[in-house]
């Protein structure tokens, strides 16, 4: 994990728990520090005045606010029991090397079964047909939300496939029209 440059960004954090990126020269916040950790940005948080590595004590912290503040929650409380028992075990030492081995391991299968999952498109006709469905219901939740659906990317297809959206779109104004009038009754 790096930012662009391939360098370590260096995070100052302030008696008054304030954080300052050195790298943009500008203050920032845990979400901040949250996003760039989903973006793989590599940072290391600094106590301003001793100098002290505390990414360890961020990071903990950016965790308990996704899990308490969101509603977020990942960590089921058995996982977290079973953690907390490990504190002075005998085995603390093996265990964070086991959880970023499996973390590891985990992302690993994660983009396996994403990449198998696209290999298999091309070759399945049910997986097409789904395609095409997936392409319907978005252009279908579109037109109910606009900007739902990420239009950045621009679509290609043909005028059958024109045909068949207006044809759907039809369809759902229909059911909409019989949904209100029912609801009238």
């Amino acid at each position: 994990m790096s930012d662009a440059s391939g360098e370590t960004v260096v995070i100052k954090k302030y008696a008054n728990r304030r954080l300052y990126n050195t790298k943009s020269s500008s203050y920032i916040t845990l979400d901040h520090l949250a996003k760039m950790t989903r973006d793989g940005v590599d940072f290391k948080v600094l106590d301003a005045k001793s100098g002290a590595d505390i990414t360890h004590q961020i990071l903990t912290q950016i965790i308990m606010e996704e899990e308490t503040a969101r509603g977020e929650q990942m960590l089921p409380v058995s996982f977290l029991r079973q953690l907390i028992s490990m504190y002075g075990n005998s085995m603390q030492e093996l265990v964070p090397h086991y959880l970023e081995a499996s973390m590891d391991q985990f992302r690993a299968n994660q983009n396996k079964l994403r990449e198998a999952f696209e290999s298999s498109l091309g070759n399945n006709p049910l997986a097409k047909l789904a395609q095409q469905n997936l392409a319907m219901f978005k252009a279908a939740a579109s037109a109910f939300v606009p900007g739902l659906v990420d239009d950045d990317k621009p679509s290609q297809h043909d005028k059958a496939q024109d045909d068949e959206l207006a044809q759907l779109r039809q369809q759902m104004a229909a059911m909409q029209a019989k949904l209100d009038k029912l609801g009238k009754d």
